[in-house]
């Protein structure tokens, strides 16, 4: 019985240290930044880190996206490895790690889902100067709610006390969710506008990001004094999400084949926004194919998209790839696919899906990828990056 006793206390007494010794090291850092939301996160977060740095505050990061990473002061990447499964209290060890090179500022990406892990995230473990919501998004309804408003007011657990929160939402009903969330924190919300940049602040981009995180982002930079431009050229100028949405034209057997990774947007909503952009792009480009990547634990994200896909794109090939495809084809003429647009190719190797994909085109085409990245789309993409970077003209 002593030892229980002595064993609890020891525990108790650990960990009010630790816990006091990591709010050392928080408040130590005079700007925190925390991005929760939908959609964007990712991208949000580097593109902050990328301002701040440009505008000469020595900015260090951590992304949870495609894949997690600390960005140094220099803009330099570090994998996080784990370990053991994915657990909040990372975020701790992470701060001990920023600690040792003493940033003026810190950017975070919120990697928590829950709502009362999304709160500890940021009421016990952060402690933000400024909060960051990118959207609201129909997504992780089983933790968060069936409805936009019971995801946004589960995302407002990340709103700070007494801080500003910036915001690309536009919906009012959730943006007032929000700004009554904010107000008993002595919190204010501010709404930013994607018409705040251009078509030519945009094509600085190497890849295709979205409008609406580059103006948040800028607004985010302008508050903590880096003005428009500067900001703008460190953004263009930093690395993008693994899963940001790029494009890899590969030619073979004179045929070219541009690829666009739409994997990180895997809810509708969003996925129809990154697809809509596409053709804005490549209004022209030949046969178009969408390639949905499944997943068997995110079945009924796959049905989302495949109706959306249905009812919202025009396409000429629609290929099912990934887990769960018998499935899947059982619902797509429901869901508005027909048939004679199926090719359902499964768990195929990237070479293999790779070679699929130039018999489905006769001279030109276009493939948009979408769903989740997991179980062999990332590995796709990455075929065709390094493809397009060769050159490849012949098989």
């Amino acid at each position: 019985m002593l030892v229980i006793v002595l064993l609890v206390t020891f525990m108790i007494v650990y960990g009010t240290v630790e816990y006091v010794t990591h709010r050392k090291r928080v408040h130590s850092i005079p700007i925190r930044v925390h991005v929760n939301g939908t959609r964007g996160k990712s991208s949000v977060t580097r593109l902050i880190a990328a301002g701040l740095r440009a505008g000469g505050i020595r900015t260090m990061a951590k992304v949870t996206g495609t894949k997690p990473r600390i960005i140094n002061q220099h803009g330099l990447e570090v994998p996080i490895i784990r370990l053991t499964p994915v657990n909040i209290i990372e975020q701790i060890k992470v701060f001990r790690f920023f600690a040792r090179f003493r940033p003026k500022a810190i950017v975070m990406e919120c990697m928590a889902v829950q709502p009362s892990y999304q709160w500890i995230c940021e009421h016990r473990f952060l402690h933000s100067t400024l909060g960051v919501m990118t959207n609201v998004r129909l997504d992780h309804t089983i933790e968060m709610g069936h409805s936009l408003e019971m995801i946004a007011n589960s995302l407002a657990n990340t709103i700070p006390v007494c801080a500003p929160m910036y915001t690309a939402e536009t919906n009012p009903k959730l943006t007032t969710i929000l700004e009554d969330r904010a107000r008993p924190l002595e919190s204010e919300i501010h709404i930013t506008s994607e018409d705040d940049v251009s078509i030519e602040d945009m094509r600085r981009f190497s890849y295709i990001e979205h409008p609406a995180n580059v103006a948040l982002s800028l607004a985010v930079c302008r508050h903590l004094g880096v003005q428009r431009e500067t900001a703008l050229a460190g953004m263009a100028q930093a690395l993008p999400d693994p899963g940001a949405l790029r494009v890899f034209t590969v030619t073979r057997d004179g045929k070219s084949l541009h690829f666009l990774n739409g994997m990180a947007a895997n809810d509708a909503e969003s996925t129809l926004m990154t697809w809509n952009r596409v053709i804005e792009l490549y209004p022209n480009v030949g046969r178009k194919i969408v390639m949905l990547n499944t997943r068997a634990d995110r079945f009924d994200r796959s049905v989302q998209l495949a109706e959306m896909i249905g009812k919202e794109i025009e396409y000429d090939r629609f290929i099912s790839k990934g887990e769960s495809t018998d499935m899947l084809s059982l619902h797509l003429k429901r869901l508005g696919i027909p048939s004679d647009k199926v090719r359902k190719i499964g768990m195929q190797k990237p070479e293999a899906v790779f070679n699929i994909l130039f018999e489905e085109i006769e001279d030109e085409g276009l493939v948009f990828a979408c769903g989740n990245a997991g179980h062999g789309g990332l590995e796709v993409a990455e075929l065709f990056r390094i493809r397009s970077s060769e050159g490849v003209k012949n098989g």
